[in-house]
């Protein structure tokens, strides 16, 4: 057949259409299974920071508990197994400890009791230790807890300083931690700064609230959670924020919990 034909030419005709359809129907598969691939891998993500945002307050609370539960283990009533902060960290000697206000908001509290092997993780050589592994010569451990950003990632973490005085971060993602204090005779619970400096010993049972940050993901996203006190916030970082809350009572006070304050 003569390739100048018209029949030559509709065949050709036919064909390169047939070649642009091709490739149009190739691109929608290519990019329906990007998208596919990209939703796949932000649920993934939203998933795997749920986990690891549940991982840190869970960890941050159990860590707190169990400090708190310890106070006054093997000390005086004039000793102040606990001394606490509102929206600050303490500072000064363990006997006379203060507050030092925190960008973070965080609250912060001293934990003290004795320092013997078992109460604490010792050291290979048999030695106390304080919340960050350090080896602890006095009779008491003092460790004090907050949150804060890290000077290094600008991620939240939860801090605690030794009887050393030294910071070190143990959970990240804590931006911040909430604490209310139950006094003896107390029909409810009340933050560090209405409690008196000699009615700290009355303190037998410590409300526990860490509020905990994810991940950055990409774009700009509205979220609404519920902080510490309780109250709604919404926030357009793009991170997922949840807090987490407990209730500890501590072991070496006798006085038990008003179960009609709670």
């Amino acid at each position: 057949m003569n390739p100048r034909s018209p029949r030559s030419r509709v065949s050709r005709g036919h064909t390169l259409l047939e070649l642009t359809i091709s490739l149009a129907l190739g691109m929608l598969i290519v990019v329906a299974a990007l998208s596919l691939y990209r939703a796949q891998r932000a649920a993934f993500e939203r998933a795997a920071d749920v986990a690891r945002i549940h991982d840190a307050g869970v960890s941050a609370l159990e860590l707190l508990a169990q400090q708190i539960q310890l106070a006054g283990f093997g000390t005086a009533r004039s000793d102040a197994p606990l001394f606490g902060c509102t929206q600050g960290r303490v500072i000064g000697a363990d006997t006379a400890a203060s507050c030092e206000s925190l960008a973070s908001r965080s609250d912060g509290v001293q934990v003290r009791y004795a320092a013997d092997i078992v109460a604490t993780w010792p050291t290979s050589g048999g030695v106390p230790t304080d919340c960050i592994g350090q080896g602890v010569a006095d009779a008491f451990v003092g460790n004090r807890f907050y949150a804060k950003p890290s000077t290094s990632t600008g991620e939240p973490e939860l801090y605690c300083e030794g009887g050393g005085k030294q910071a070190q971060p143990l959970v990240e993602g804590i931006e911040r931690i909430g604490l209310a204090y139950w006094l003896t005779g107390a029909s409810s619970a009340v933050d560090a700064s209405a409690i008196a400096r000699d009615r700290w010993p009355d303190v037998h049972a410590v409300d526990i609230c860490v509020q905990v940050r994810g991940f950055a993901v990409a774009g700009k996203r509205r979220t609404n959670y519920a902080d510490c006190a309780g109250a709604p916030v919404t926030t357009d970082d793009g991170r997922t924020h949840q807090a987490f809350s407990r209730r500890v009572e501590i072991r070496n006070v006798s006085a038990p919990l008003d179960k009609g304050g709670a």
